[in-house]
């Protein structure tokens, strides 16, 4: 199963959603693959930053360099749960990013994507499970995602103390249904700060994030 996250403004907490539902799929299912297109994922799970060849350069790879080696580039960060590190972001085939999705998606291992700020290609937004736009209720973050051409599948809001614009003005501005609240929580900065967590993930973040990924 294949899910993307991702945003239309930095700073809505893409790479954190992303890192949790990889370790609770992981927890679940006992094989789960985190994607790294952003660049963030190690720091997010205090993890050391990749050194070798990622998933950029995979991609700039010549067809002959098939789906198997994809497998090679994962780092494991924490039971079952595998990085695979985003490597030369250099500009790839479309037809890799096809190859890419189609062998994601095929698995019967979750594979969660943290594409970061914009949406994802497009391959991957076809073959996912759920194509997840993380947003806080920001007019500016609304705005824009109310002009994308294709919408996501389901959002996740990050909710914050003294917002004015609600779940429903924000399932309204997108055209989409909000699949999970996630509540401004500082034990969850606390987390990343201290690179705990892939080992002790807040139970505010546990708590709206669980179930949601496998339920396609």
């Amino acid at each position: 199963m294949l899910i993307t996250c991702w945003s239309v403004k930095g700073g809505s907490g893409t790479t954190v959603v992303a890192a949790a539902l990889a370790l609770l799929a992981a927890e679940q299912f006992g094989d789960a693959w985190l994607i790294d297109l952003a660049g963030d994922s190690p720091a997010a799970l205090g993890a050391p930053e990749p050194g070798g060849p990622g998933l950029g350069d995979w991609l700039a790879a010549p067809p002959s360099v098939g789906h198997d080696a994809i497998a090679r580039l994962q780092i494991p960060v924490a039971d079952g749960l595998a990085l695979l590190p985003v490597g030369d972001r250099t500009s790839s085939p479309a037809a890799r990013w096809h190859t890419l999705a189609d062998a994601l998606s095929a698995h019967p291992r979750i594979s969660i994507v943290d594409a970061g700020t914009g949406p994802p290609p497009e391959p991957l937004r076809e073959r996912a499970a759920h194509d997840i736009l993380v947003v806080r209720a920001c007019y500016l973050a609304l705005r824009r995602a109310a002009a994308l051409s294709r919408p996501p599948t389901g959002i996740v809001l990050v909710t914050e103390p003294g917002r004015a614009l609600r779940r429903a003005d924000v399932e309204h501005a997108v055209g989409v249904s909000v699949l999970a609240e996630v509540e401004w929580d500082p034990a969850v900065a606390r987390a990343i700060d201290a690179g705990l967590l892939a080992g002790r993930m807040p139970r505010s973040l546990r708590a709206s994030l669980g179930g949601l990924a496998w339920a396609a």
